[in-house]
């Protein structure tokens, strides 16, 4: 206990390997609470800050990935529109592992077995860097948006639901 962990993630190798530049930084985790909410508490970053990254079916494209920040709801009506598609639904978490190579809570954009179409959300765009996970759980890395979008040839979009104009 206490050692620092000198192993790097799939994820560390795969940006060393294509020159991108990133950040790790790691939390102790919480099985009972694996939100990317909770994760950025503990590591104490702007929750705006950090992405997750969320598998999808859609009816016409097939499988497709959004990266959107933790706080934030998916609009499934826009991200079957933006994907060409008429409908798409979450992927059933027990098989993420076998289509992506990841578990719930360390699903990363980076590194899945396949190159999905993706497509990160739009306020990305205008951050410096954004957190996504490193590809275990409690492990993320912080990297330019741009690169990140570059190297998984993702387009930035709206995928979120509109803020309620009613209170909660």
């Amino acid at each position: 206990m206490g050692k620092q962990k000198e192993g790097k993630t799939n994820v560390m190798r795969l940006l060393d390997r294509a020159g991108i530049p990133y950040e790790h930084m790691s939390y102790e985790v919480d099985e009972k609470d694996l939100s990317g909410s909770h994760a950025a508490s503990l590591l104490g970053v702007d929750h705006r800050t950090l992405f997750k990254t969320l598998l999808l079916l859609g009816d016409r494209s097939g499988y497709l990935v959004c990266v959107i920040p933790v706080d934030e709801e998916l609009d499934l009506k826009k991200t079957a529109k933006i994907s060409g598609n008429k409908k798409v639904e979450m992927v059933p978490v027990k098989e993420l592992l076998p289509l992506t190579g990841y578990l719930r809570g360390g699903c990363s954009p980076i590194g899945m077995k396949k190159l999905f179409p993706s497509y990160i959300h739009r306020s990305a765009e205008a951050l410096p860097r954004i957190g996504v996970s490193a590809g275990q759980r409690g492990e993320q890395i912080f990297l330019s948006p741009k690169s990140l979008a570059a190297y998984i040839h993702a387009e930035f979009s709206d995928l979120i639901e509109a803020e309620s104009s009613e209170g909660e």
